[in-house]
């Protein structure tokens, strides 16, 4: 394991300790009126309502669907501060990925929201890629790592997490791959569209004084 990964791997390990998929079950959520999906162990809010606990899986009280963002908003936004990931690119990879399923599982073998192979999994001590935390955690920490190796070049490091660092680094850009050029495009597309769907100039009104 290089250097890169064996960090990138004590910060999983540590991201996992403090915020165990366990804890799952002693969590209370609502949705505000803005549709966003708030979370606590300590429901100090009249509008909280507890989550529903079936064995390892845990469902909020408005019966989302795994496949709905809402329900790994938390998540993204734990990984996106610990890696120094945008939270959209994050978003636009699971979009891209899984479609938000987290019990996506390819052809090829890769699992979860973030499609990890089993030996990237292995590498970044994800022992359970189909739970959505350790999965978000390890996919976002991966990609931390390619954006570090590629100097930052986004679209590199989306194409790496296709088709491989070691095939990139072959060709020296985007390789000659349908699928991997494919998808760079396609992330970037959704990147895009959550960043101008985010943007404040589409939530605010100017007011003049």
């Amino acid at each position: 394991m290089n250097q890169a990964a064996k960090k990138c791997s004590l910060m999983l390990l540590l991201a996992m300790f403090l915020f165990p998929a366990g804890a799952w079950a002693a969590i209370y959520t609502f949705i505000d009126d803005g549709g966003s999906m708030h979370f606590t162990n300590v429901p100090n809010d009249p509008r909280y309502r507890p989550g529903i606990v079936k064995e390892r899986e845990w469902y909020a009280p408005r019966a989302i669907k795994p496949g709905n963002p809402l329900f790994y908003e938390d998540f993204i936004r734990r990984a996106a501060n610990i890696y120094e990931v945008d939270p959209l690119l994050i978003k636009a990879v699971i979009k891209a990925e899984s479609n938000f399923d987290c019990q996506a599982v390819s052809r090829k073998g890769a699992k979860g929201l973030m499609q990890l192979m089993p030996e990237t999994a292995a590498e970044l001590n994800v022992n359970d890629p189909l739970d959505p935390l350790a999965n978000i955690l390890g996919g976002v920490c991966y990609l931390r790592q390619l954006l570090e190796r590629f100097d930052g070049n986004l679209s590199l490091a989306l194409a790496a997490y296709n088709a491989g660092p070691t095939r990139v680094e072959s060709f020296g850009r985007i390789p000659r791959i349908r699928e991997t050029q494919q998808y760079v495009k396609t992330v970037l597309a959704h990147y895009q569209r959550m960043k101008d769907s985010s943007s404040p100039s589409k939530r605010w009104v100017k007011v003049s004084y």
